[in-house]
Parts: structure tokens; C-alpha cells; sequence
């Protein structure tokens, strides 16, 4: 379903005050997590099961930024973000900390399945589809460059929502769309599509994705919350990895078929460690995002990221 920038703005004035209207937090009140309802994130609708107590409510939404500007608001204790919207976020002094991975992989650049496009470097003078800001952009003008291709000027970057990437596509109207799943996968069941690459191999940026997200204050005011809020997102985490047919059906019921689901499954990877390689990969995006021109300047990093929640897991393991 698509909603319109100014729609969903009022959504989230609506989510945030009614979750307002309760008054301020007491010991008794549920905790509250946002994420979206895809299946590489997925996991806070299985936190109940991995903590018996508080009472927890999931809300979904449509993007990252929606669900930061909740948790800021403190509406939220916790949620799920892209790496490249925390780094923003951080970047401009606001105080999040990520405590957690949430997924990896998920990205593919699609060509038409019956193009001339069979590498990379075919793509020199093509129209591509992207969405301006998020790690397909990234990942994409990364792949490029790569591939001795100047993403500013080799290249016709085409503004496309997601949702209009595959239409796009099989009209013609681009060549080629870099993406996250499961739209990948659809263009390919629907037989107008090829994946061309899995963009994230090769790069110093690797296949980190998204993380779980906290304001400072609650880990500052409320660590044991955050540390059982973490404990549940590990151990949903490993009950879907070891369950791989709970985990799609449940994300079937978010809309996406499960023929699609299963397709775009080897390209997804729900996830919960962090370590300092995945502090290095985090500043390796986070250079790239100022060398784009995203952000004005780099965020320290291991203020960013604690893993000190992770890694008393990772002991116990």
C-alpha cells in the first residue's frame, strides 16, 4: 500500500500521540517497539515469547525515519533503523545509540531478463532506479565506481519508489534498479526481471543492513530494559534462524506472497551480533555517506554503536 509523504506524516502524529495519551511510564506500562513489516525485520514480533514479562507492543511502520523520530519523541523504547539513517541521525548530534543488528544482505541490482545487460560495466549510459538517501544508493554508486563507471556522469540515475521500480522496468522506462528485497525477487517470479548483482560482496561496507536503535537516556536511566530488550531480539533472532518456515509464513501475512519469500530468502539474513568488524564496516559506510554529500561529517562511531548488550550474550553463548 502506498501512502504519500504528507499522509504518512499524520499517521505518525496520530501513532505518536496516542501512544501519549497513556501518560508517563511506569513499571506496569507495556514496552514499545517499532519496526516494519517485512520479513528481514521481523523479529520484535517474536520478543513476547523471550520476555514473559513486561506486557510488549510492536508498531509498524513504513520507514526509518518515522519510527526515530517516535523513539526520540519517547513513544518508543526501542526500534529498528537502516545503518545509514542512524549514521544520519548521529551525525546531526541526535542521541541514538544502535545496540543490536537486525539484518543483513537484501539488496540486488535487477536488469530486464532478456536485456543486453550482462555485467556491470553494460550499465555505462543506462538509466538506473534508486531512492536518494538509503543504502541501495550507497551500495549502488559503490558498485559503479567499481566497476570504472562515474555514478554523477556515466550513468542516468532515475528517482523511483520502490513500490514503481519493477513497473518501471518492465515498461522500459529504466534499464536497471537497485533495490532491497522482496521486489527483486518479484521482478524475477514475474519474469521480466534478472539480477544482475548482489552489490554488497567485494566492498569494505560488506553486507550490513540495518540495527535495533535507543535513545542514550534509556540506556543511561533503564539498562536492565535494554539489556532484556536486546536478550529478546537475539534470541528471536535464533529461533527464526532455526525455523525457517515459522519465520516466512509469519511474513506472509505482511502482504508479500510466500512463492516471493522463499525466492528472496537465500538474500536475506536476520541478524543480532555486532563486534568491532562491524564497527570498522559501519564507519566505512558512514565515509561514504560524506564523500556522497549525505552527511557534512562522520559521527564517532563507537559512541554510536554499544556492544556491550551483544557481547554478554555472545559470552553466554
Amino acid at each position: 500500500m502506498r501512502t504519500s509523504a504528507g499522509l504518512s506524516a499524520i499517521l505518525l502524529l496520530i501513532i505518536i500521540m496516542l501512544l501519549a495519551l497513556a501518560g508517563p511510564a511506569s513499571a506496569q506500562d507495556p514496552w514499545k517497539v517499532g519496526t516494519w513489516k517485512t520479513a528481514q525485520t521481523i523479529q520484535p514480533f517474536f520478543y513476547q515469547r523471550f520476555l514473559p514479562s513486561p506486557e510488549l507492543k510492536v508498531f509498524s511502520f513504513t520507514n526509518p525515519a518515522d519510527q526515530k523520530m517516535a523513539l526520540l519523541a519517547g513513544s518508543l523504547d526501542m526500534c529498528g533503523t537502516t545503518l545509514a539513517h542512524a549514521i544520519h541521525a548521529a551525525s546531526r548530534g541526535e542521541p541514538v545509540v544502535v545496540v543490536a543488528a537486525l539484518c543483513n544482505k537484501c539488496s540486488a541490482l535487477v536488469v530486464k531478463k532478456d536485456g543486453p545487460i550482462q555485467s556491470i560495466k553494460d550499465l555505462a549510459g543506462k538509466k538506473i532506479g534508486y531512492v536518494p538517501g538509503t543504502m541501495h544508493e550507497i551500495l549502488l554508486r559503490e558498485a559503479l565506481t567499481k566497476n570504472g563507471i562515474n555514478p554523477n556522469s556515466g550513468v542516468k540515475l532515475v528517482r523511483v519508489d520502490f513500490f514503481d521500480m519493477g513497473l518501471a522496468l518492465a515498461r522500459g522506462s529504466i534499464d536497471a534498479f537497485l533495490s532491497g528485497e522482496p521486489f527483486p525477487s518479484l521482478a524475477v517470479l514475474q519474469g521480466y526481471g534478472r539480477v544482475l548483482a548482489y552489490p554488497y560482496y567485494g566492498g569494505g561496507i560488506g553486507t550490513i543492513n540495518a540495527g535495533m536503535l535507543v535513545k542514550r537516556e534509556t540506556i543511561q536511566r533503564s539498562p536492565q530494559k535494554v539489556a532484556e530488550l536486546v536478550r529478546a531480539h537475539a534470541a528471536a533472532t535464533q529461533w527464526l534462524q532455526a525455523h525457517p518456515k515459522q519465520w516466512l509464513a509469519k511474513a506472509a501475512t505482511f502482504g508479500t506472497p510466500l512463492k516471493v519469500l522463499e525466492k528472496a530468502a537465500p538474500n536475506m539474513e536476520l541478524a543480532w551480533r555486532m563486534d568491532q568488524n562491524f564497527i570498522k564496516r559501519v564507519a566505512a559506510l558512514g565515509g561514504r555517506m560524506k564523500a556522497l554529500g549525505i552527511i557534512s561529517r562522520e559521527p564517532d562511531y563507537n559512541k554510536l554503536i554499544d556492544l556491550r548488550f551483544v557481547e554478554r550474550i555472545a559470552a553466554k553463548d
